[in-house]
């Protein structure tokens, strides 16, 4: 990602959500993105996987210029929501549900995709009986777990967790951040992971990139940036949640623009 910009109108003028954005996300790593709501975040993961269109600037997929217009990109690159009872439509069963991107895409055969569904199920930990369910009858880490079942069904290699956990419990937190954890080891899955939750993005960064107004304020390793935070933002933001940062633990994942090589 090159000097991503993006402008919204305000009145008779208008504002940048976006200025100059640059960083790179590599395989089989997380870019924890961290910074107060309102600073862009979701703006920018929107672009990303294509429901916004920048002003400026490029994005890069696996060395290529990004192309929506190409389906086989479109599967590559997936997102998963912060409300999984709005992202998942009430009317569908799961078995509807996570059927929808094999049939869209055409995968396989629809005889085939039975099959298919039961493995997305094993993968985040349900048994075959959830695929008559519909998502009022489940939990809100149930739903999510379904939200992330149907982002990897097509097999991606960029998933964009856009405040993918803040919704839930603390203790439902810690089951979907472990199991996205397995999944990235599984499938060398690449993670941009968007939130404002110092103790999450600690837990699942390998990098994590700071913003603020728009603007990529900090951008360090995630010890270098726990260890030694220099911009002064980064720092507020530290001092605000010191208590409950020192409790974390930390896997691994991230870096500063979209080339996933």
């Amino acid at each position: 990602m090159r000097r991503l910009t993006k402008s919204f109108a305000r009145g008779n003028s208008a504002f940048n959500a976006l200025e100059n954005i640059s960083f790179s996300i590599f395989s089989s790593q997380t870019l924890g993105l961290i910074g107060e709501s309102g600073c862009g975040k979701s703006t920018l993961a929107k672009i990303i996987v294509g429901l916004e269109k920048q002003d400026r600037g490029e994005i890069f997929f696996e060395g290529n210029p990004l192309n929506f217009q190409n389906i086989s990109i479109r599967k590559k690159i997936q997102i998963v929501l912060q409300n999984p009872y709005a992202s998942l439509n009430p009317l569908m069963t799961v078995c509807d549900i996570l059927s929808e991107p094999f049939l869209i895409h055409k995968i396989c055969a629809k005889n085939q995709i039975f099959a298919k569904l039961i493995k997305l199920l094993d993968y985040v930990g349900f048994s075959i009986s959830y695929l008559k369910k519909y998502p009022h009858e489940l939990s809100g880490g149930q739903r999510q777990r379904i939200a992330i079942a149907r982002a990897i069904s097509l097999q991606p290699k960029l998933l964009v967790l856009d405040e993918a956990v803040s919704a839930l419990d603390v203790s439902v937190q810690a089951q979907i951040l472990n199991l996205l954890v397995t999944l990235q080891n599984e499938f060398d899955l690449s993670y941009l992971f968007i939130t404002h939750d110092l103790g999450v993005v600690k837990y699942m960064s390998d990098k994590i990139a700071v913003m603020q107004k728009g603007k990529i304020v900090e951008f360090k390793s995630k010890n270098e940036l726990f260890q030694n935070p220099e911009h002064p933002y980064t720092k507020i933001l530290m001092s605000s949640k010191l208590g409950f940062i020192k409790q974390s633990e930390a896997p691994a994942s991230a870096v500063e623009t979209l080339h996933l090589l």
